[in-house]
């Protein structure tokens, strides 16, 4: 019976949790759906682990011998590392883990906890940062208007098409109210990015801003999400929980999709825009809240009024104010600026040196359709940065609805391609494992160069162990000089049995 196969490459956790076992049994879990997982049981080792090296998220427990998870917390944030921070706890600790989030962490959860529920609050947190480092990134370019005047301090859209000046001209003028925003569109067109602007330039914007997707959440966890719950409120609520709602007071909680949140949640949802107060589920305790609502949907939510599947009240509550963000199409003058910021985010973090695009790419990306609209620029980018072996991305890396012209060979002219018969086509077709082993040489030496020569790397990304690399170099013929890292040496050989 075949093994199961680890899942493609999430990132890199840090667990720190002075019991081992549990470390252990995170360790099993994280790694089976993607993580590469370090574990640590000393507060200081943690730290300086992760003082040399990047990690993506930290699970760290409350009470520990040495440091508390506050502490570990406040050194994180002193450290000035980029890593999200989850915490761990049991029940009589749950007001240090509820601190620990009003002091910067993103969430924390409870022992012992669902796996679902932990991969779900993970998934949130890894999103939060890859949003954050795109936002940064975008505004270290992008911190100046074409007037040449410093953007107002926390602009996350960029672009300097007329439409998008529209946009930014609405959001300037909205921001510093309390009344909801409703943000429509296309999916891709940014959003989240617009919610982000709206609080980081608004008095509220050394609160919390909490995102949460409506429709990636289950129904069965959504109301437990939003508002919390008390200890015993339903089977396996063994703790206390806050919910988004209550972790936002003071800041801005941003509802993406929220045409999918189930009828019942729109009416808790209403009375709390009304009312400025929530009850967990389960409790009788009524619970005042200081929160600015956003909203986004790329649904037509007058029709699902009308369908009966949107509260109407809900709907004219949450459109007090409604932005319209523009799909890519329609700001093509845009698309180069962000294409060359996405190459220079991506090339950074795929550890590649300066990259930039031949200008017939530049021309095939102003010329394409974008239904995905900038999710779908962000990702094509970095496939393109994976792909290439050299520093100029040319079009021969383009998919063909790009308009990428398929390769023919020099001698051949349009009748004579046009006259070529079925039976010849199939002829030039390789045989399967021909076509595999080239794939798989092209992918790995693409791969391995955009990890710098690292096969501890390479294997993360692609989901691999080093041994089945080292495998694949061998048996495919690639280039060993390909491998730059000192500390890559190849595993001893073991004996098949």
């Amino acid at each position: 019976m075949k093994k199961p196969q680890p899942a493609a490459f999430r990132g890199n956790i840090v667990v720190l949790d002075d019991e081992e076992n549990m470390g252990k049994i995170l360790s099993k879990v994280l790694s089976l759906e993607g993580f590469h997982v370090v574990v640590f049981t000393d507060p200081k080792a943690a730290l300086e682990y992760l003082a040399q090296t990047p990690a993506d998220l930290v699970l760290s427990d409350i009470r520990m011998p040495g440091l508390s998870g506050q502490e570990v917390l406040a050194r994180i944030r002193q450290l000035g590392l980029a890593c999200e921070v989850i915490m761990m706890t049991a029940f009589g600790t749950i007001q240090g883990a509820i601190e620990c989030v009003k002091l910067g962490a993103f969430d924390y959860v409870t022992k012992p906890f669902k796996t679902d529920e932990m991969l779900l609050t993970i998934s949130r947190a890894l999103e939060t940062k890859r949003l954050k480092e795109m936002n940064n990134a975008l505004s270290e370019a992008f911190n100046k208007g074409p007037d040449g005047k410093d953007r107002p301090k926390g602009w996350e859209l960029v672009g300097e098409s007329p439409s998008m000046g529209r946009v930014r001209e609405i959001i300037e003028k909205v921001a510093p109210s309390n009344s909801p925003i409703l943000l429509t569109g296309e999916s891709g067109t940014g959003k989240e990015l617009a919610a982000r602007s709206l609080h980081n330039l608004s008095h509220r914007h050394k609160g919390r801003f909490v995102a949460i997707n409506c429709a990636s959440i289950p129904e069965s966890l959504i109301e437990s999400e939003l508002f919390g719950y008390e200890r015993g409120a339903f089977t396996g609520a063994n703790q206390t929980k806050i919910g988004l709602i209550e972790v936002a007071d003071g800041g801005t909680l941003f509802l993406d999709e929220v045409g999918e949140l189930p009828l019942h949640l729109q009416a808790k949802l209403l009375r709390v825009l009304q009312e400025h107060e929530i009850t967990r589920v389960g409790g009788l305790a009524v619970i005042p809240v200081d929160i600015r609502v956003v909203s986004a949907t790329n649904r037509d939510l007058e029709t699902l009024t009308r369908e009966g599947r949107f509260r109407e009240d809900l709907y004219y509550r949450l459109n007090v104010i409604s932005v319209e963000l523009p799909p890519l199409r329609e700001r093509r003058e845009d698309i180069p600026v962000l294409a060359e910021h996405f190459l220079r985010l991506k090339a950074r973090r795929h550890r590649r040196g300066e990259m930039r695009f031949s200008e017939a790419v530049v021309d095939a990306l102003r010329g394409a359709q974008w239904r995905g609209n900038v999710r779908e620029l962000e990702n094509l980018v970095e496939r393109l940065v994976v792909l290439s072996v050299t520093d100029i991305i040319t079009t021969e890396l383009l998919p063909e609805e790009f308009g990428r012209p398929r390769p023919v060979s020099s001698s051949m002219d349009g009748i004579t391609k046009l006259a070529l018969s079925a039976q010849a086509i199939v002829e030039e077709v390789p045989d399967f494992r021909v076509a595999r082993d080239t794939f798989e040489r092209e992918y790995l030496e693409a791969l391995l160069r955009s990890c710098g020569g690292s096969v501890t790397e390479a294997a993360r990304a692609a989901g691999m162990s080093r041994r089945n690399i080292y495998d694949k170099i061998e048996k495919l013929g690639i280039p060993l000089d390909i491998i730059k890292s000192a500390t890559d040496t190849p595993p001893p050989t073991t004996k098949k049995g």
